[in-house]
């Protein structure tokens, strides 16, 4: 495995790690923080605002940098408009999220901690995404 590999694998680990550690691989803390107007768990709003000062100090330093350590050059967002796939698929995204207590990145994450639970997510995930891909080829 090469440097780059190395690095990609450290890198989903200890982001895995820190997805369990904060709680973001428990469906039910979760659906708790979601719970706004019931009994809230306000816990993981902690994981995302220190996940969101991560990336306001990246941000900040990146434009200084010349290229990343193991690639060309940045992958960057380029578009900046809201269309109507976008505002759809974060809404279904939302509710997937909501009724799973259960986004991608933890899902994986949740593999290692509850294997059969996650493992129904997943499927259920690579079975949408497929569902996406069939149906944008024939639009």
């Amino acid at each position: 495995m090469n440097a780059r590999g190395v690095v990609a694998l450290l890198s989903g680990a200890v982001f895995g790690a820190g997805l369990a550690l904060g709680g973001m691989t428990d469906p039910a803390r979760v659906r708790g923080f979601l719970d706004i107007l019931g009994d809230w768990d306000p816990t993981l709003a902690f994981v995302m605002g220190g996940a969101v000062v991560v990336m306001v100090v990246v941000w900040r330093i990146q434009p200084r940098l010349a290229r990343p350590a193991f690639a060309e050059g940045f992958a960057l967002p380029t578009r900046k408009d809201l269309d109507a796939r976008l505002i759809g698929g974060a809404a279904l995204f939302g509710v997937g999220w909501g009724i799973a207590g259960l986004c991608p990145g933890p899902g994986i994450a949740a593999l290692v901690i509850e294997p059969v639970g996650a493992a129904v997510f997943v499927a259920a995930m690579l079975a949408g995404m497929g569902l996406v891909h069939l149906t944008e080829r024939k639009a």
